[in-house]
């Protein structure tokens, strides 16, 4: 394998001290980079000031040598694709539309990238990882397709978009709930810049040794074909959006316990920088692949598409009542309860299931009934273990008129246990001020006269854990601010004049206003007869 400097290959995409020249480190919480060498400190204005200054070495050095390489390019009439190759090479049809090719005179030097990954696999190497991918899936129909056309197999270099740096996001739940700020640091990530290709295909055979990346030269696509990047910039800034926050999606749904998010990216800030990645890649008929031109980790793109069925939200409670109610008849039967009774109790039940599940998932009521169409892409080969592309985001939030760092939670433990304890000391209210009374006699009590409560308030409480006990959760999340030295203390947002006056109006409304106030006093009315009945006072 060719082997490239390192140190070469580290000046290209990192960040230097601008006093010193050693690699800087971004610190997400001081939103700069850091010196590792002498601590000085580089702005990220002048992080990206740094990178003109290579980007406009690294252009004269393309115009000084572009002269000495018989290289043209041509246009697919079909697709668009534009390829550049040796002159002597003869191209009758596009790889990737398979339409004829116009060959044109010149090659455009403003879209020849500034680094460059070399190929370590060769075309014949290749060509074998491929034919003993098709041995091994020879059932697949892939397999069989591929296997009468490898010798096809064409090398190229691909156009990428290499990202670096800090990253703003706004995100929320798409089922609800309050917009979040946070910030985020790609060290690594590319964004595909070719509009013929496959991303799931190309991502498929990812990731890439960056540690071989070099500063572009022609030597390196001497007798080798380069896909040149034919995406608007417009198109590509949305590509970078995109695959930037599907790349934080997995911490951010992690954080926020849910995996509908809507999240919004700001990349203002990050740096760019066009790059070459090598790859082989086939095409024929409904199938294609593609193998790592560096690793030789394979992806082959499923001919036929698969389809994937979403069902509405009454369904799924349906569904889950249907569960749950027969697991309850089993579990009676379990336990020898006659058939009658068993139909009977479980048919109760399960109007209690499908009350809560119709709750549960309300929240849901835009899933409807689809049907969506995706490829599966089969990976084999080796795979190379890279670096988390994005770090740990931070968050943070407007507190007392200044941006601090804070850490949400939401369903911790500690709050699911109080929401528990406290439904239960409402679920046994009755129960607990009757023991009061009777100086904790329990031989007093009869908890036959709690009965019409524990009716109301057996469907009820669990209803409203579901349904609001959940959305308090997500709304309302403890905040805990993060010091500079990485400690956490509780913030507890003041009470004002304006939110006690609120919270009055709350009351008198609930105790006052109809048809509210209707339910309010049946409930003080039922609590204090159910109190009087279980403590026996009559």
């Amino acid at each position: 394998m060719t082997e490239i400097n390192n140190s070469s290959a580290k000046r290209i995409y990192d960040i230097h001290c601008i006093n010193c020249g050693a690699a800087a480190r971004y610190d997400i919480r001081k939103h700069q980079y850091t010196c590792s060498y002498c601590s000085s400190n580089v702005s990220v204005s002048q992080a990206i000031e740094e990178k003109k200054g290579f980007r406009k070495l690294q252009h004269k050095k393309i115009q000084d040598t572009i002269g000495a390489y018989p290289l043209k390019q041509a246009v697919c009439s079909g697709c668009g694709a534009e390829l550049i190759f040796e002159e002597d090479e003869a191209l009758s049809s596009c790889p990737f539309c398979e339409k004829a090719l116009v060959r044109e005179e010149y090659v455009k030097a403003q879209n020849i990238p500034e680094a460059i990954i070399g190929f370590d696999i060769t075309k014949k190497q290749a060509q074998e990882l491929l034919s003993s991918w098709c041995k091994e899936n020879r059932n697949k129909k892939e397999a069989k397709e591929l296997s009468a056309h490898i010798s096809e197999l064409q090398g190229y270099y691909l156009p990428y978009e290499f990202l670096k740096g800090p990253m703003g996001m706004s995100v929320r739940r798409i089922d609800g709930g309050k917009l979040y700020s946070c910030m985020g640091y790609f060290d690594e990530a590319f964004v595909n810049s070719s509009g013929q290709f496959d991303n799931l295909l190309l991502e498929g055979m990812e990731p890439y040794d960056l540690k071989k990346m070099d500063g572009f030269d022609f030597g390196y696509i001497a007798g080798q074909r380069v896909k040149v990047d034919n995406v608007s910039k417009t198109e590509l800034n949305k590509r970078i959006k995109e695959e930037s926050a599907k790349i934080y999606t997995p911490t951010l749904s992690r954080v926020l316990e849910t995996k509908a998010l809507d999240i919004d990216t700001n990349t203002g800030e990050l740096l760019e920088m066009p790059v070459l990645l090598p790859a082989y890649y086939l095409r024929t008929g409904k199938t294609a692949a593609a193998i790592n031109g560096q690793t030789g980790r394979i992806a082959v793109k499923a001919a036929d598409p698969s389809h994937f069925y979403f069902i509405p939200w009454w369904a799924k409670a349906i569904l889950y009542t249907l569960l749950f109610t027969l697991i309850s008849y089993l579990g009676f039967s379990l336990f020898k309860v006659e058939r009658t009774m068993a139909l009977l109790f479980s048919g109760i039940l399960g109007f209690f299931f499908l009350i809560v599940f119709l709750c549960a998932y309300s929240d849901t009521t835009k899933n409807a009934f689809r049907m969506e169409s995706g490829y599966q892409i089969f990976n084999s080969g080796p795979h190379i273990e890279a670096d988390p592309a994005a770090r740990e985001p931070v968050f943070y939030r407007m507190i007392n008129g200044k941006q601090r760092e804070v850490v949400y939670e939401f369903s911790s433990l500690r709050r699911m246990v109080r929401m528990i304890v406290l439904s239960l000391l409402v679920l046994f209210a009755p129960v607990i001020i009757a023991l009061l009374l009777r100086g904790f006699d329990f031989r007093s009590i009869q908890l036959s006269g709690s009965a019409v409560w524990f009716c109301i308030f057996v469907p009820v409480i669990p209803i409203y854990l579901i349904k609001f006990g959940r959305i308090d959760i997500y709304d309302n999340p403890w905040i805990y601010t993060v010091d500079e030295n990485g400690k956490r203390r509780r913030f507890h947002e003041e009470r004002t004049k304006r939110s006690a006056l609120q919270l009055i109006k709350n009351i008198l409304r609930y105790l006052f206003v109809p048809p509210i106030c209707f339910a309010t006093w049946f409930v003080i009315a039922s609590l204090l007869t159910m109190i009087y009945l279980t403590a026996g006072l009559g």
